[in-house]
């Protein structure tokens, strides 16, 4: 990883915000098209009474990302290192899950990055093409670049995703009256697993881990950095709110006057674009393709790099000599990750059901986000941590609470499922 400079913390510019980034990226990576149907499904069922959920959301990701941070640079050592120190089961659990992650993942990547390309351009290459253009665009990004190249791309995928969503949401117009009243904590009848997953679907699951690894990328070294990674933090996670306050006003007042019944999947949003063009016209359904694909395709650029950095962690602890120091981006398991994730899923781009893959990664899926907050709870809160960087109560309410909720919403998917 990318080291500080002696001296580096004096030389911090009066103007911070310029140093913003690492938080931009994840947040950007974690605000998936699934994410964003699963907000304007809420909108649309129960209008604006779930606001509150979604801003208790971003509040509970900012603080495990900061956990995370926190833990990187109060230390000196990485979030797998944590987890080494609570026992082997931690290592045996994670190389499991990021092996299989990825694998279904990529196609996942791949996919949602190819609907909204195969709906602008309707004559041209079908929907498994642009897929797989996509998830080799993500590797050619990837491969080539380092962290400060991945950076300045996602902040260009994050422009045009907060100009396009919060553009319509303004030209809809919402009702700001009820918009107001959404932040007292209601819960309409049916709406408790729609308020859970609001809660905690939407701003990353595994990339929220990757956190660490970029704040170290980007050159912050030393608990020196911490009340730096806390405002970038903050910031990243300030616009992640505001992208999901734009997709329930969408939700609310678009799909819910229109009575529609949006698709399951990343596919909801072709059905958001075809309420759009019969409302505003083609352009307005046209930029809103545009900023789906911006989100979409800003998940597999940072999942090809961050989650690589992960996989690269796990391998040079186990492989010392496989990871060059400094150098991560360049080492074997690193493109070797890369690779896993591009090549191997297209061919479930083929298959229509993959049910036994699906199961597997559910099951592993439902498991990391309690697995982080818990384990986070854990480290932050023992003498593996200076005494002035430990948890105080906010931190560990937010993590106890995120942690619980997170096993619920573990247990439901579980018995969701089509065993």
């Amino acid at each position: 990883m990318a080291k500080t400079q002696p001296g580096a913390e004096a030389q911090l510019p009066k103007a911070r915000w310029r140093l913003i980034g690492p938080g931009l990226v994840v947040a950007a990576t974690g605000v998936g098209a699934g994410d964003l149907v699963a907000t304007a499904v809420a909108g649309s069922r129960f209008g604006y009474t779930l606001l509150w959920a979604a801003v208790i959301g971003c509040l509970i990701k900012i603080s495990l990302a900061e956990a995370t941070g926190r833990w990187h640079l109060a230390t000196g050592t990485t979030i797998f290192d944590g987890w080494r120190s609570l026992g082997r089961w931690t290592v045996g659990y994670f190389g499991v899950y990021i092996v299989v992650w990825g694998f279904i993942y990529g196609a996942t990547g791949m996919s949602a990055s190819g609907m909204p390309l195969a709906a602008l351009f309707p004559d041209g290459p079908s929907l498994r093409t642009w897929g797989i253009i996509s998830g080799l665009l993500g590797l050619v990004c990837v491969w080539f670049n380092r962290y400060a190249v991945v950076e300045k791309l996602m902040m260009v995928f994050v422009g045009v995703m907060f100009v396009v969503v919060v553009g319509i949401a303004i030209r809809i117009a919402p009702d700001t009256v009820a918009l107001g009243a959404g932040l007292w904590p209601t819960l309409p009848d049916g709406s408790v697993l729609y308020t859970l997953g609001l809660i905690g679907g939407v701003g990353g699951t595994i990339t929220l881990a990757a956190y660490g690894y970029w704040v170290t990328a980007k050159g912050w070294n030393g608990p020196a950095w911490i009340p730096m990674m806390r405002l970038d933090n903050r910031v990243a996670y300030a616009t992640t709110g505001v992208f999901v306050i734009a997709m329930l006003v969408i939700g609310a007042e678009l799909l819910n006057a229109a009575e529609v019944t949006l698709s399951s999947g990343d596919r909801g949003l072709l059905d958001v674009g075809i309420v759009l063009e019969e409302r505003f016209g083609s352009l307005t359904a046209d930029l809103f393709l545009i900023g789906f694909f911006a989100a979409s395709f800003s998940s597999v650029i940072g999942v090809w790099h961050g989650v690589s950095l992960l996989f690269t962690d796990f391998v040079g602890r186990l492989l010392p000599s496989a990871v060059p120091a400094g150098e991560p981006e360049k080492s074997w398991p690193f493109r070797a990750y890369l690779l896993w994730l591009t090549f191997p899923p297209m061919c479930l781009l083929w298959l229509d059901e993959p049910i036994g893959l699906i199961i597997t990664y559910g099951v592993l899926g439902a498991f990391f986000m309690p697995f982080l907050a818990l384990t986070l709870l854990w480290l932050l809160n023992t003498s593996r941590v200076p005494d002035e960087w430990r948890n105080g109560p906010i931190s560990n309410v937010m993590l106890f609470g995120s942690g619980v909720m997170f096993l619920v919403l573990c247990v439901q998917q579980i018995r969701d499922l089509p065993w």
